[in-house]
């Protein structure tokens, strides 16, 4: 058996990050799902769907549903299979205020309250827990800001179809609405000429002519766009060489609807023809301007 024969995806993250949509996606591509499996468990699955003549792509959720105890040893356990299986693991955060919301939205209870733990203090104790998941992740996606929809999107386009080779987003953002907790790199690009203060572009974004044309005129985005290219082009190839599969790189300006959304498609548009799986999403596109 080898890798291309078996295709292991481990799924972790705080409850209430859509743990249970992403398995729904990757049943609906024909995986085989399993969710709560005790980590002890794992080696012995493997095992057993190595040797049966069952579809060889599997999901499982593992997190602390079940119980805390062997949630900080995943990590070893994964290293334990074997060189034959590269198992990848895909962790899911949220910002906590945002989890607040959802579990007092449905009401659901959080698996570590009780008597002594309020859900706030269940919220942070869970990502302790997790914190040795989260560092072993190969992909991290923070569903905050996403949809039901967008999430799958983001799991089709980044995972079910598995890339050959390094798999890019870029990700555009504003500094004023909180740095994103999946990015790899972060570019800070708040020091360029910004349109925001031109009344007559201010109702566009970065996606639109009028912006572009702005933008594309200033010698300071396009040294800016030339030196992140550069760094880029230089590095990503050590990241492919250390086995990295995903990354994400994020473009930051103040609100997160032009600069950073420009040189973020321009950047997409350029490394699409390296790296055919590159991907591009604008977090706070929508969101109150600069």
């Amino acid at each position: 058996m080898t890798s291309e024969d078996f295709r292991l995806i481990v799924i972790s993250g705080r409850s209430g990050s859509g743990k249970s949509t992403v398995l729904n996606t990757l049943e609906d591509a024909g995986f085989n799902c399993i969710d709560n499996l005790p980590p002890s468990m794992l080696p012995e699955l493997v095992k057993w769907m190595s040797h049966s003549a069952v579809n060889k792509r599997i999901a499982v959720c593992i997190d602390v549903r079940l119980s805390t105890e062997g949630i900080g040893d995943l990590p070893e356990i994964l290293d334990s299979l074997g060189s034959q299986i590269s198992p990848e693991v895909l962790y899911l955060d949220a910002d906590e205020t945002m989890l607040l919301q959802r579990f007092s939205a449905t009401r659901r209870k959080h698996p570590l309250t009780n008597a002594q733990n309020s859900l706030a203090e269940a919220i942070r104790q869970e990502g302790q827990y997790l914190v040795p998941i989260a560092n072993r992740a190969n992909l991290k996606i923070d569903t905050s800001t996403l949809s039901v929809q967008e999430l799958r999107e983001q799991v089709r386009n980044r995972l079910i179809q598995k890339p050959k080779g390094l798999a890019l987003q870029f990700l555009s953002f504003g500094f004023k609405h909180g740095l994103p907790r999946d990015a790899d790199l972060v570019f800070d690009v708040r020091c360029l000429p910004n349109p925001y203060w031109d009344k007559s572009l201010r109702m566009f974004t970065g996606r639109d002519k009028p912006i572009q044309d702005f933008l594309r005129n200033e010698a300071a985005v396009n040294e800016m766009y030339e030196d992140i290219r550069q760094f880029m082009t230089r590095w990503l190839p050590h990241y492919e060489n250390n086995q990295r599969s995903y990354l994400t790189v994020a473009i930051g300006c103040t609100g997160g609807q032009h600069r950073s959304v420009y040189l973020a498609e321009q950047l997409s548009a350029t490394f699409k023809e390296i790296y055919t799986s590159t991907h591009i999403r604008h977090r706070d596109l929508g969101q109150d301007t600069e």
